[in-house]
């Protein structure tokens, strides 16, 4: 699946705590401490997207989310067994050994750092896939007009007992928060879910999103969903 692609089986989309925002060097002095090489690429993880490690947990009417980063000697069976679901491979095309899924998720954990690969916990279950990314400085920001941090999601739910009953919305509307409460420099969440994929495009705007546009991307069309933090309260 491109990076741009979103999927959820039924709800598709479809980017440590640290915060520091200076750009750093070897030997750059910040009041009270000496930044070393071993910090660097821990301040640019954070320049670039933040850690939903650090994030906590939201309350939703299902139970205590969060977002853990996916640890692929731990999370690959999991992972590798809910692409090989019919609902979910029909969207993410990932189907396949689990070399397939490794290769997937190991590109964003060697990657540049626009991307963050993580399992959904509901009450310390794990039962979503989810990639945090940086919209902004993804191949999606061809497609629209991007804005400075704007941070999109991708999203499956694993486990088929978990669909059909509303927890896409309640999970969308969760992270979206997640997302805006973690970065205050990121004024949108975006989404791109395949237009064909009704009930993800119903989640979306049932969770607060709005239906922006319809664009082409390379694998699919796709609906433009966007969620704006000025408007976070309202809808």
């Amino acid at each position: 699946m491109p990076s741009t692609d979103t999927s959820t089986a039924a709800v598709d989309s479809g980017t440590i705590a640290f915060t520091a925002t200076a750009t750093a060097t070897a030997g750059t002095r910040i009041p009270g401490r000496r930044l070393s090489a071993r910090l660097l690429p821990l301040l640019a993880e954070a320049e670039l997207l933040d850690s939903p490690a650090g994030w906590g947990a939201a309350a939703t009417p299902a139970g205590a989310f969060r977002l853990e980063p996916v640890r692929l000697g731990r999370d690959l069976e999991l992972l590798t067994g809910w692409m090989n679901d019919p609902e979910v491979a029909a969207y993410w095309e990932l189907a396949g050994p689990d070399a397939v899924t490794a290769a997937h998720v190991r590109a964003q954990l060697d990657g540049n750092g626009h991307s963050i690969p993580c399992l959904g916990l509901l009450d310390g279950t794990p039962m979503s896939y989810w990639e945090i990314y940086r919209a902004d400085l993804d191949p999606l920001s061809r497609h629209y007009p991007a804005r400075p941090h704007d941070t999109g999601i991708h999203l499956l739910i694993g486990d088929g007992t978990n669909r059909g009953r509303g927890l896409g919305t309640a999970l969308l509307r969760a992270v979206a928060n997640l997302v805006l409460d973690n970065r205050p420099r990121c004024t949108r969440v975006i989404a791109e879910p395949d237009i064909r994929n009704t009930p993800s495009v119903s989640a979306f705007l049932n969770s607060g999103f709005r239906c922006s546009a319809e664009i082409d991307l390379p694998e699919k069309r796709a609906a433009l969903m966007i969620r704006e933090r000025a408007l976070r309260n309202l809808i």
